[in-house]
């Protein structure tokens, strides 16, 4: 039977509550389920095991999964490529480790929080070069010293002398998480907000008003040309004019009746705020860097400030986190140069 790899400091699961049975003469309302909170069991977390697939460790969590939520959301992927520019933009390229490939291992470092660097050494012993590993497909041994290349089923290959950097996890210690999990909800809501969206206006077959007309038309031929025109707008060019000639007509002889979907408050904009909001603020990148437009009129205040702050804060930790690879292999391979802003040309 496969074993399960944890920390020792691992909750007890309590056993689940049995549903009560319902009375057969009760009558309830319909519901779709009630919401689960994070918190709603206290060994939530304790699910985020390394399954022992007998010559390595599975991720704690899917790694295709994380491999897809990087692009479901504009302002998630946005946020990691501006934490790889910066880096990439002040690193300073080494004969072991060009930029290229320094770029890929930052990125699989910011979305998967591990990053694989693979130690290519020569007959003698002697280092030749540092090629990355992608962490989608790499995975730990169950001595937790080896390293195993998995890109599908039945085609697994040990990969020896593999430098292994990750966040660190407070639930195991076989592979690193990345920081943003708490806001993977967030980034999955504005997806599904976006795509509701988009299908609602592909789809064109929603009702949108009731045209009300009490006034007498001069002719059937009107009411007929009036009902084709509505029914011609729907698909491509669908928001155009009518125009309407009724003589000797009343005030309000002629109504257009909202439908209570549509008259409705639209909370398309402010889902996409809120879930907005909330991938910055586990990212920490500041708004004007990712080329968000200001919705007030003050802005978001001086960029260049931010820049600043934002290097300070979270490049140059990573920066710091990145350099742990020279203290493994004993040279200063991993090295970055001061991160500079445009400055403005001289009057």
């Amino acid at each position: 039977m496969a074993k399960r790899h944890r920390s020792r400091f691992t909750p007890h699961v309590p056993p689940a509550h049995l549903a009560t049975p319902r009375p057969a003469d009760k009558i309830e309302a319909f519901t779709f389920g009630d919401p689960t909170p994070v918190l709603d069991r206290r060994e939530i977390m304790d699910y985020a095991e390394c399954l022992n697939d007998g010559k390595w460790y599975e991720p704690p969590i899917s790694w295709e999964g994380l491999a897809r939520s990087w692009r479901a959301s504009v302002h998630h992927n946005s946020a990691i490529a501006v934490k790889r520019n910066v880096l990439v933009s002040t690193f300073k390229p080494h004969p072991l480790l060009s930029r290229s490939a320094f770029a890929q291992v930052v990125t699989d470092h910011l979305v998967f929080g591990n990053m694989f660097l693979q130690q290519v050494k020569n007959r003698l012993g002697g280092l030749m070069s540092l090629d990355p590993a992608p962490a989608k497909f790499t995975r730990r041994g169950v001595d937790l010293s080896s390293y195993w290349w998995v890109p599908s089923y039945n085609q697994e290959r040990q990969l020896d002398n593999v430098i292994h950097l990750m966040e660190h996890d407070i639930n195991q210690e076989v592979y690193g998480l990345p920081e943003y999990l708490a806001a993977l909800n967030s980034a999955w809501l504005n997806e599904s907000a976006t795509l509701f969206r988009r299908k609602y206006y592909q789809n064109g077959s929603h009702a949108g008003f009731i045209l009300y007309m009490t006034d007498a038309a001069q002719q059937q031929s009107d009411v007929d040309a009036l009902r084709k025109a509505l029914k011609d707008s729907k698909g491509p060019g669908n928001f155009r004019n009518l125009f309407m000639y009724a003589p000797n007509g009343k005030k309000e002889g002629i109504q257009i009746i909202p439908i209570s979907e549509v008259a409705a408050k639209d909370e398309f904009f402010n889902i996409k705020n809120v879930t907005r909001d909330d991938v910055l603020a586990a990212h920490r990148v500041p708004p004007q860097l990712m080329g968000i437009i200001p919705s007030n009129t003050g802005g978001f205040g001086d960029a260049s400030k931010a820049a600043e702050v934002f290097y300070y804060n979270e490049i140059m930790p990573l920066q710091a986190r990145l350099q742990e690879i020279n203290e493994i292999i004993g040279e200063q391979v991993i090295d970055f140069g001061p991160y500079q802003l445009a400055l403005p040309p001289a009057a």
